[in-house]
């Protein structure tokens, strides 16, 4: 049986149905915590499902802020603020702390002390890392795209510092399994990833028959 939605039961959707549905349909997405820093020196971290691969020379990564106008978005001023910010992987011994973030905590509240969260800095470097993660990455803003369809932004950076376990990295192969690394479908629910298989550079000439 399937459960056909036309565009316009979409639009009439109750709006909690409508975002939990469409949030979910990219099947499930990275789970990050994005800290940042504020000009006052109060620190900000937040969870994102958008973070996506833009490049690896030079190492891009891109993430979607939702709009600014009128929410304030405590990360998006902080990056605006100090260029600096950081992506840090979830796991499952801290999950519930990071889905807590997604509450809109006053400017002047910490979500690393109000979520249980430890921030963590490395020298020369002015923003905060997640002490309890274990894959992160230290990032330098380079350039904000406004989606005049949505009113959403593209925030491009550049990273600079790259800390993951050394076992972790297994010849050319990043095992995510290893990290533990979660990831979220629709805005509450939180899976754990299973490696199932891993498959050569795919070269015309080696396709094999599937008939």
């Amino acid at each position: 049986m399937t459960t056909h939605y036309t565009s316009r039961a979409i639009a009439d959707m109750d709006k909690v149905q409508r975002l939990k549905l469409i949030n979910a349909v990219t099947g499930i997405k990275p789970a990050n915590l994005i800290g940042s820093l504020s000009a006052d020196a109060i620190s900000n971290v937040a969870i994102f499902s958008s973070v996506v691969h833009l490049g690896s020379n030079p190492p891009l990564l891109g993430f979607i802020m939702r709009p600014t106008a009128d929410v304030p978005r405590h990360t998006y001023n902080n990056i605006m603020e100090n260029g600096y910010y950081t992506i840090n992987h979830i796991h499952p011994a801290f999950a519930k702390n990071a889905h807590y973030t997604s509450a809109k905590f006053d400017r002047e509240v910490s979500e690393f002390e109000r979520c249980g969260l430890t921030e963590e800095y490395i020298e020369g470097f002015s923003a905060p890392f997640v002490k309890e993660s274990g894959f992160k990455m230290g990032m330098r803003f380079c350039e904000a795209i406004d989606i005049p369809l949505n009113g959403t932004v593209l925030i491009i950076g550049e990273i600079q510092h790259l800390l993951l376990p050394t076992k972790v990295a297994q010849a050319d192969d990043v095992n995510l399994e290893i990290t533990e690394s979660v990831g979220i479908s629709g805005l509450n629910t939180y899976y754990e990833f299973t490696k199932m298989a891993r498959y050569p550079y795919a070269r015309v000439d080696e396709v094999p028959s599937f008939e």
